[in-house]
């Protein structure tokens, strides 16, 4: 029987990356947001001491697995050109896999957060143990994604997110990585 991994499933967008602040009145796809993903590389920044983090994770015996949402390809509002630039500086990072849904959110999909089928696809391919697992996550969805599998989430702080219940609150990346160490 192969031997079961532990893993870090990290969302990009508000865990890796920062979010872009759109104001008060931006639709998308009929739903107002403030905050989004980055719709072109000028505004993609990755956030300070990520790569150290991930470089961390990885040296304390976690799989470093990205899985994100990224329907905004779907809706119009980041176009492939764009998408794979960012991605280009997201491939470079010390992951382990890179997992993506373009889906939006009328099209049913079992990969799109929180639905678990990016976690789940990750899993069946590095035999990963759940129990042993983490998922790091913004919002409701990326949590909610780690809760359908039984994981335990851990939700990077922010004034959007107050009301999401998670099984840990951290600051920032950094923080997380001061956890998982506990968690040998």
């Amino acid at each position: 029987m192969p031997i079961t991994k532990r893993a870090v499933f990290l969302d990009r967008d508000g865990v890796i990356n920062d979010l872009v602040y759109r104001g008060k009145n931006f639709i998308v796809h009929g739903k107002k947001v403030r905050w989004t993903a980055p719709f072109s590389y000028n505004e993609f920044k990755l956030r300070e001491g990520v790569r150290e983090a991930l470089e961390e994770i990885g040296k304390i015996g976690f799989l470093r697995i990205l899985a994100t949402n990224q329907p905004d390809i779907t809706y119009g509002f980041l176009n492939i050109k764009e998408h794979k630039k960012i991605m280009k500086d997201v491939e470079v990072l010390p992951l382990d896999d890179i997992f993506v849904c373009t889906h939006g959110r009328d099209d049913g999909c079992t990969c799109k957060k929180p639905k678990p089928g990016m976690l789940n696809e990750a899993v069946e391919k590095w035999n990963i143990d759940l129990k042993f697992s983490f998922v790091i996550g913004d919002t409701e969805s990326d949590i909610g994604a780690g809760k359908a599998l039984e994981c335990r989430t851990i939700l990077i702080d922010c004034d959007y997110n107050k009301d999401i219940e998670a099984d840990i609150r951290v600051k920032d990346l950094q923080e997380a990585v001061e956890f998982l160490k506990k968690q040998r």
